[in-house]
């Protein structure tokens, strides 16, 4: 490996983490919003639905746009209108703006500066025996914003309060701008033989027909309701039980520092045995740590301990699911597979995010939310038991 394939590595480590240190950190903006605009729980809590559902749903377009005009373009224009939205949401007095700003704009944003498309410039400059470790280490760093932007987000929120916070953020995200010159590049300049001459219709009606891409996006619709329920709504639901106000912020970032551990060694097994069955055993382990979050009594304690222990199985889903895709189609249109897979993922973010808001404004309670992730924990686990780890076969026509 050459020092611009480290270097390639460490730029979109730190893309990731800077965004996704920013979204992680909107669960923390919740209380403080609606208290301001004197509004019920459930207005943000959809307008960070509304900013999932979008930044999936965008995600496989902005995936094909970077796999044909090149990832560097995507990258730096997705950075200037992920500042523009956070301008917008610092300045906002009134509802619609929350939406159209948290929403709409930062939403389309994520989809240039996180998984699909920064996985897909790391696929093209790193060898394929590491290439899922590798991808374990910038899923590792998507959660190491926990460690180092969220904790630094709640001080600047607490010290300054939300609205400075977010413009301070908005400052420190320009850094991503000339970053995107060194992650330039397309991966179709990378593939050879018959993946190069394949089209993207063919390789999308290849994979529609692909039961196991089937089952792992259905899989990963699974991770997002996990994942984004957790980091939207645990500091409301630590609030309620009268948690001490330092607990939510240092929940988030354990499960950051232990997910740096987890992401990074599921990533270095992911080359090493069978990715389905990893992922199967993530799945299940992520139901046994949240019904024994619900089962035993709330502390300080038991919340830092289930912090600590779902952080092991947080974003290791993102480089085993990715090098899956990879593995099965190959790398030239990897932006675009990988953005429809996560395009579910966000679809579960959504459901979430939306259903956890409305459910406690409802009954005041999380309780239905927490067992519906526990189901859905164990129903994932299952679906990817019978995939197909094989590469899946071209149909592009011989010549005559």
């Amino acid at each position: 490996m050459t020092k611009r394939t480290y270097l390639i590595v460490i730029c979109a480590s730190v893309v990731v983490l800077l965004s996704m240190g920013m979204r992680q950190s909107f669960g923390l903006l919740q209380a403080p919003i609606a208290q301001s605009f004197g509004i019920g729980l459930s207005a943000f809590s959809l307008s960070i639905a509304v900013q999932n559902l979008v930044w999936g749903l965008s995600q496989p377009i902005i995936g094909a746009l970077s796999d044909k005009y090149g990832s560097g373009r995507v990258i730096a224009i997705a950075a200037v209108f992920q500042i523009l939205g956070l301008l917008m949401l610092a300045n906002a007095d009134s509802l619609w703006e929350l939406h159209v700003s948290t929403g709409i704009i930062i939403g389309i944003a994520g989809s240039g500066m996180t998984w699909a498309v920064l996985m897909s410039i790391v696929a093209r400059n790193v060898p394929e025996n590491r290439r899922t470790l590798f991808f374990g280490v910038v899923g590792a760093a998507g959660t190491g914003g926990q460690i180092l932007i969220v904790p630094f987000n709640q001080y600047t929120i607490n010290a300054f309060g939300w609205s400075e916070a977010i413009f301070i953020m908005s400052v420190v995200m320009v850094v991503i701008i000339p970053l995107a010159y060194v992650l330039k590049g397309k991966t179709e300049d990378h593939s050879v033989g018959r993946e190069q001459a394949e089209s993207l219709l063919q390789v999308l009606d290849r994979a529609r027909k692909h039961s196991g891409y089937l089952y792992l996006t259905a899989g990963f619709y699974v991770c997002g309701f996990h994942v984004m329920f957790i980091m939207a709504h645990l500091p409301n639901y630590l609030s309620v039980l009268e948690m001490p106000p330092w607990l939510p912020g240092t929940a988030i970032s354990i499960i950051g520092m232990t997910n740096l551990v987890g992401t990074f060694m599921f990533g270095w097994l992911g080359d090493k045995y069978s990715k389905k069955y990893l992922l199967s055993i993530l799945y299940f382990l992520r139901s046994i740590v949240i019904a024994g979050f619900i089962t035993f009594p709330i502390s300080e304690y038991s919340v830092l301990a289930f912090s600590f222990f779902i952080g092991f199985l947080w974003l290791a889903t993102v480089p085993l699911t990715n090098a899956l895709v990879g593995q099965l189609f190959g790398l030239k249109y990897l932006a675009t597979l990988a953005g429809i897979v996560f395009a579910s993922h966000q679809l579960g973010s959504f459901t979430s995010i939306w259903l956890g808001g409305w459910l406690f404004d409802q009954t005041g309670s999380y309780d239905l939310v927490w067992q519906l992730a526990i189901g859905l924990g164990i129903l994932a686990a299952l679906l990817h038991l019978p995939i197909n780890e094989k590469p899946s076969e071209t149909e592009v026509p011989q010549p005559a």
